[in-house]
């Protein structure tokens, strides 16, 4: 009748510890109070190649189809939260400006240094629908990890 209970109690506990892991591995993909900066990639103008505008992950995403590599628009990433380097490379991220509440999705093409995010100058100017992020040089933004739907 011990080794019941014993055995039951575990089980719970196993449950239990996988439902918080499970939990924290949902936290762990966004962040919020994050930098965001901005970077002149112009990928239209540089024929959405992420070999000309020199991006981390043009190694692994540079031959996708050009509807994939128009499909959203781009961002070094570099965040407090979330997958790093090659693993981030083609995930997708669902970018919110804290002040104003714009929000855009936005695709993973390349690293950066800011401990926060670098958008390409026309996400930026879609988010900054006041202005302010220009003024200041950069916004303050959540953003979580979405699908891309590819």
């Amino acid at each position: 009748m011990g080794r019941a209970v014993v055995s039951t109690s575990v089980c719970v506990l196993v449950v239990a510890l996988v439902c918080m892991g499970a939990v924290t591995t949902t936290r762990a993909q966004q962040a919020s109070g994050v930098r965001a900066t901005y970077h002149y990639y112009n990928p239209a103008q540089n024929g959405w190649d992420l070999y000309r505008v020199s991006a981390f992950c043009s190694t692994w995403d540079g031959n996708k189809p050009l509807p994939w590599r128009q499909r959203y628009g781009w961002t070094a990433f570099c965040g407090p939260a979330g997958p790093r380097g090659q693993a981030a490379c083609g995930r997708c991220l669902r970018v919110t400006n804290q002040a104003t509440n714009a929000a855009v999705t936005v695709r993973i093409v390349d690293q950066c240094s800011n401990g926060g995010l670098d958008l390409d100058w026309g996400v930026f100017q879609q988010i900054d629908t006041n202005g302010e992020g220009y003024q200041r040089g950069h916004l303050i933004v959540t953003y979580q990890f979405v699908n891309c739907g590819d």
